[in-house]
């Protein structure tokens, strides 16, 4: 569908606007403070921030590849049987409502908005709103976010994309929980015996 090559790219723009930038721009705004705590070390966090960094930059290059050259697009291996309207609609369904779902997730954070660890300024325990279902309801959009790529353009790119992404996100929910725990305490502990890691 010709209409789908150039909507890809502006929704991509959109989402890294909507989801990572605007949240980012409005925490540093309010409290000063830089929400991006990934840094430059060989630590496991910061690790995981520069395999994030990569995986994003293959997302776009997949879809661009999609949106501007057939010819490239066969390179990325795409996977014929699945390329079917019913999945594009899923598809299509699954990127729409993460979107949203990670939006309204985020201004629930407010100021509590990280992009990683932050060791340096407490937070305040968000459990209300989709946290009292979901304790990592923003990651868990972005699960569905690369679920639904990959059902509009199946490919062998999109498929390993979808499934670095759960695996990278399991990990960093794993560091985050450690430290939680640590900086929250028995407060911590009782939200995660009432609440699911993801749903």
């Amino acid at each position: 569908m010709i209409w789908l090559k150039f909507y890809l790219p502006l929704y991509l723009v959109l989402y890294m606007t909507v989801a990572f930038v605007l949240p980012s721009y409005r925490t540093f705004k309010q409290t000063g403070i830089n929400p991006i705590t990934f840094g430059k070390t060989d630590n496991a966090h910061d690790y995981i921030g520069f395999v994030m960094k990569i995986l994003i930059a293959l997302l776009f290059i997949a879809v661009f590849i999609y949106s501007f050259s057939d010819k490239a697009y066969q390179y990325l291996v795409p996977i014929s049987y699945l390329m079917k309207e019913v999945f594009m609609i899923v598809g299509l369904i699954l990127i729409h409502l993460s979107l949203l779902w990670i939006s309204v997730a985020q201004y629930q954070m407010s100021n509590s908005w990280r992009i990683g660890i932050d060791e340096n300024n407490k937070t305040e325990l968000i459990t209300k709103g989709l946290f009292s279902y979901s304790r990592n309801p923003i990651f868990l959009g972005m699960i569905i976010s690369v679920t639904g790529i990959f059902f509009i353009l199946p490919n062998a790119i999109t498929f390993f994309l979808m499934l670095s992404t759960y695996i990278v996100i399991q990990i960093q929910i794993r560091l985050e929980e450690k430290f939680l725990e640590k900086q929250h305490g028995q407060e911590y502990l009782s939200y995660k015996q009432t609440t699911k890691r993801l749903l």
